[in-house]
């Protein structure tokens, strides 16, 4: 394990505890906590990172053994903002670097991108929505309400109980001090499968999480009340965990109007995702980096360009594993190529073999080294030796192309029943038998994926 360096960075009227491993030399990675955990939320993504990127992350006002200012006032996003200025200027001095939130500290992200967007590289974002999107999409569900609307706004202020609970005076910091860690610990475990483990929660959460409620206070209603029109032209990863239970996913939907160099990742986790899924979360940050750069800072006009060059440049299947079945010629064929040629590594799958084995060699010359299977879709113990050979030798693929066919051509009273049998088993349980196995391996793997049923004459 790469080692911690700690130090005190001086932010706005507060001490900030800051930590930093990795070389300085690679790009920076700014890791930045939500509420109510500290900097250790992000040990294990942070300990996947290093061998890559200069990772940074401190405890933010009110958190571990950063102050703790009384007064909600403190806790504005103008102090957070200057606390976060601080950071950057000493940890990575004339750099933009890679920006990334979990909870309050996406929150925070989402201020510091339209706000100060040359001092960052890329942002990815994880359960933490920008408070000016979240009052603009509330606002667009029951201004022009529809039963799905209603039903999704609804639903996601169920999940905002508690932001109403932090408005009320003495009450939630009393809960704090008087042991509702404990609860909030036992409940992690219980509600998420998230363990407690030697610095999360921290030691200091009953004081966290009464210092912590200011963010709420300071922010949340004038906000939401009175909305800015924020757009940002960072390259922008939003994490969407599908299973969260204080942010709906569904309040992705319009982001794409305000940020319009946006990527989205689905995971089927709770909340604590970093902490729950760290390989991938890790996975993603370090492959949005790679499509765009961390280096000095030069004017916002340069920046643009070059974001947009990158970005325009990297191809937009890189790093995924795509399986497609009657891969030996015709759509099949085409299909892989063309995920080849936007980067994929591919798995070619056909009864003929020599047919398959051309398309790998195909498709790896437009891309990664492509993989040759020999398979009849319609055998279940063949798909089922199949789809275990793809997770041993390859891994989980991210899309799973269900392209294998077959017809006969004739008079119809000229076909046995044995032809009807052979179609069946190719065009409809091939199909199920490539949903059923790839999906549940992309379930039980968390991070989602596609399935591509193809169907042609």
């Amino acid at each position: 394990m790469e080692a911690v360096k700690r130090r005190r960075v001086r932010g706005d009227g507060v001490d900030l505890a800051v930590h930093e491993q990795g070389d300085r030399a690679n790009p920076t990675v700014l890791l930045v906590h939500g509420y109510p955990d500290t900097h250790a939320v992000w040990d294990e993504v942070a300990e996947r990172l290093a061998a890559r990127f200069h990772v940074v992350r401190y405890d933010v006002r009110g958190a571990g053994a950063s102050s703790r200012p009384f007064g909600a006032k403190h806790y504005a996003f103008e102090h957070l903002m200057a606390d976060m200025r601080a950071v950057l200027d000493a940890a990575a001095p004339g750099r933009a670097v890679h920006l990334v939130g979990h909870d309050w500290g996406s929150i925070q992200g989402w201020e510091a991108v339209c706000t100060m967007p040359d001092r960052f590289a890329s942002f990815t974002s994880i359960s933490g929505p920008c408070l000016d999107h979240v009052a603009h999409w509330t606002r667009r569900s029951l201004g022009r309400p529809t039963p799905r609307g209603l039903r999704r706004a609804a639903a996601q202020g169920v999940r905002s109980w508690y932001i109403y609970f932090f408005q009320t005076p003495l009450l939630p910091e009393a809960l704090w001090r008087a042991g509702f860690s404990r609860a909030f610990t036992r409940a992690l475990e219980a509600g998420e499968g998230v363990p407690a483990r030697a610095g999360h929660p921290a030691r200091t959460l009953p004081r966290d999480g009464a210092a912590g409620v200011g963010l709420y206070r300071a922010n949340m209603a004038a906000r939401l009340r009175r909305p800015l029109d924020r757009r940002t032209g960072v390259p922008t990863q939003v994490i969407v965990p599908t299973r969260d239970l204080f942010v709906s996913p569904h309040l992705v939907g319009g982001l794409a109007e305000r940020v319009p160099n946006l990527s989205l990742r689905t995971v089927r986790a709770g909340h604590w995702v970093p902490r729950s899924h760290p390989d991938a979360v890790a996975r993603w940050i370090a492959e949005h980096a790679a499509g765009t750069t961390g280096g000095p800072l030069t004017a916002a006009g340069s920046r643009s360009l070059r974001r947009a060059r990158v970005a325009r440049d990297r191809r937009p299947f890189e790093g995924s594993l795509v399986v497609v079945t009657g891969a030996g010629g015709g759509i099949g064929r085409a299909t892989a190529l063309a995920f080849a040629g936007r980067g994929a590594e591919i798995v070619a799958a056909d009864l003929d073999l020599a047919a398959a084995r051309r398309t790998a060699e195909l498709a790896g010359r437009a891309g990664p080294a492509g993989h040759a299977v020999r398979v009849d879709v319609g055998d279940a113990q063949a798909m089922e030796d199949f789809a275990k050979a793809v997770l041993h030798d390859h891994g989980v693929p991210d899309v799973v192309v269900n392209n294998a066919g077959i017809g006969m051509a004739g008079a119809f009273l000229d076909h046995t029943a044995d032809d009807w049998r052979r179609i069946l088993d190719v065009n409809l349980w091939g199909v199920l038998h490539g949903s059923r196995l790839f999906a549940a391996q992309m379930i039980e793997r968390g991070q989602g994926g596609h399935l591509v049923n193809v169907a042609s004459a």
